[in-house]
């Protein structure tokens, strides 16, 4: 039996296999070079580590997951996109909207695609509506879409904005969550949901089967070590060693 019905076990997980490929860079050790190639902020961390009342070791391997967790997002956002290159009628283009579905009767939904609701601002959710209510006047045929992975509430509705001061929008141009979106594609109104339910067993049982896919160990701490067993020392060492003072911390 098919893990699901609007898309194929073969291409289900090769496209989740092909997504963890992506977190390739992120599952090899990071050591301190790599930890401190945006320059890591020592007062910041001495704030979070009493604040937050976590040890200055714990501190630092959070801000590793950090810096994970902001390379990861990219490889989500490739999930989600490149997936409905499997679905029947969509197509995921090398420039433009994210995902075009051509609907039976011919006309088209040109998408742009968000991960969460909050991650556009005032001047980029403005340029994102523009951009799709261009493509509506150009095309009268066509609708065109904001699918938002993680939003407020399900929902499938005109999008309204504000462009000079005034409110501005209409039924072609709409702001939709995924669940919409996928029920829109696949005529199943609970396919999304079942992708969810599928996606953790798949994951593992694919990392399972590949050792290239094991996170390896961090050497950050070590290293700072090596510098100075004091780990606040090390740190202001390792951004401030030039800065007067800091050679008698």
């Amino acid at each position: 039996m098919a893990y699901l019905n609007f898309i194929s076990d073969e291409n289900l997980i090769n496209h989740i296999k092909k997504t963890l490929a992506t977190y390739s860079d992120t599952i090899k050790s990071i050591n301190l070079d790599k930890f401190n190639s945006n320059l890591i902020d020592p007062i910041k961390l001495t704030f979070d580590s009493n604040v937050y009342n976590k040890d200055l070791e714990t501190i630092i391997k959070e801000e590793i997951a950090r810096q994970r967790d902001k390379t990861n997002t990219n490889a989500i956002g490739y999930f989600h996109q490149n997936i409905f290159k499997y679905f029947n009628n969509c197509e995921v283009p090398e420039h433009g909207f994210d995902v075009i579905f051509t609907k039976p009767n011919g006309s088209k939904i040109y998408v742009e695609l968000k991960n969460k609701h909050n991650t556009m601002n005032s001047s980029s959710s403005q340029k994102t509506y523009m951009k799709l209510s261009a493509k509506a006047l150009e095309d009268p045929t066509c609708e065109c879409y904001l699918v938002e992975i993680i939003a407020r509430r399900s929902q499938n509705v005109a999008w309204y904005v504000s462009l000079d001061g005034q409110r501005t929008g209409c039924e072609k141009v709409r702001r939709v969550s995924i669940d919409k979106f996928y029920e829109i594609v696949t005529g199943d109104e609970d396919a999304f949901c079942k992708l969810c339910k599928v996606l953790h067993r798949l994951i593992k049982d694919i990392i399972s089967q590949n050792e290239q896919l094991s996170v390896e160990e961090d050497t950050v701490i070590q290293e700072l070590r090596e510098k100075d067993n004091n780990l606040l020392k090390a740190l202001y060492l390792l951004a401030f060693s030039t800065y007067e003072g800091f050679d008698k911390f």
